[in-house]
């Protein structure tokens, strides 16, 4: 269920149940923040051999924006570091933009979509034959709320203006600040057009030479990655979001406000460097999988419900024993409080989402619960 407050796809029920236990091997959790936060039923641990979370949100600077923002983020950071130790194996983050967690690892595991190197390989050509690849200038791509980098774009544009004074930047986007932004720029009498979204494929992409995306609140940029496979130069801020890119020739990162406008100027004067094929195949699928498979350490393990021989100093407390009974115990408080209505609208469920109702129920197959 979309929780409108958290802007995130919260779970109803014990979603692990959709998982049969013959077939419970790997599970790898899209986000095990929010799929943890208010899960009640089996632990992820014991019901699969491997759990292994992928944090995609860099959900503390999205929540220190908001009204204290700073006394939540502390709050939430805690309850990250608590879930995902309980419930996950191990955790793979996209970019050291996000929080730090236990047992995990700095990876970006993700790729982009075929058509976006399809697209860059005829660009490719083009270049290679010295024909003119690209016809249009700037522009930016995203969700159109303000978190997403506009305010930082709309602050340089009108504060360096005399000095970006060739530069036509064009915006597409949709979202809940749509309108102000549109506003904000005609306001600040700045040189930009505004557009609906639309699918970054879009043929009317193709054209556009610079990609500029000054947002920080991402986790690794997925337009980012999109404008580069498609053989565009990116400018983009030198933050933790961006250090998947900074081995390609076409992305420049800027640290100041000086850099940033040297940095656009000389790339509206200037062709992309052509993708090669290792770094092309470094932004698609295949490669993401395989860094994947190499960071997640996956392997036989033994199946769940079969334990190792015991042993004969069983009454030997080592500290891995304590450890795993310290985290049991921490599971157990979780599961309890989590299965409380109040308890759960009071850290921000959705009221009455401890189990599906009788359509979701009728969807999945199973019974309605009393």
């Amino acid at each position: 269920m979309f929780s409108t407050e958290k802007r995130s796809i919260l779970p109803v029920g014990d979603i692990s149940q959709t998982i049969s236990d013959d077939k419970a091997d790997i599970a790898v959790l899209e986000e095990p923040e929010h799929l943890t936060w208010y899960h009640h039923g089996r632990r992820w641990k014991s019901k699969f051999p491997k759990v292994i979370g992928v944090v995609h949100t860099n959900y503390l600077e999205y929540v220190k924006r908001e009204k204290n923002g700073y006394i939540s983020a502390f709050i939430l950071k805690h309850i990250n570091s608590w879930v995902t130790d309980i419930y996950c194996h191990k955790v793979i983050r996209l970019s050291a933009a996000t929080q730090d967690v236990p047992r995990s690892v700095i990876c970006n595991v993700h790729g982009v979509n075929p058509k976006f190197i399809e697209i860059g390989k005829l660009k490719h050509q083009e270049l290679c034959q010295r024909e003119q690849a690209f016809f249009k200038g700037a522009y930016y791509i995203g969700k159109m709320v303000w978190s997403k980098g506009y305010t930082e774009l709309l602050h340089l544009l009108h504060k360096h203006q005399m000095e970006l004074s060739v530069l036509k930047m064009e915006l597409y986007g949709s979202g809940e600040d749509a309108d102000e932004v549109k506003a904000s720029a005609e306001r600040l009498s700045l040189d930009i057009r505004v557009y609906p979204g639309r699918d970054h494929g879009d043929s009317i992409f193709h054209d556009y030479k610079v990609f500029i995306n000054p947002s920080t609140t991402d986790v690794v940029c997925t337009t980012t990655a999109e404008a580069l496979a498609m053989g565009k130069i990116v400018i983009c801020a030198n933050h933790p979001s961006n250090d998947f890119f900074k081995r390609f020739p076409n992305c420049h990162m800027y640290s100041t406000e000086k850099e940033f406008v040297t940095l656009t100027m000389k790339a509206l004067g200037e062709e992309p460097i052509p993708l090669s094929d290792d770094l092309r195949h470094e932004l698609s699928w295949e490669a993401a999988t395989e860094r994947f498979v190499r960071v997640a350490d996956i392997a036989p393990t033994m199946p769940v419900g079969q334990q190792p021989p015991a042993s004969p100093h069983f009454m030997r407390i080592s500290p891995d024993n304590l450890q795993k009974n310290m985290e049991e115990a921490s599971a157990f408080f979780h599961n309890t409080i989590s299965g409380i209505e109040t308890a759960r609208c009071v850290f921000g469920a959705i009221p009455n989402t401890l189990q599906p109702d009788e359509q979701q129920c009728k969807e999945l197959g199973w019974k309605l619960q009393g």
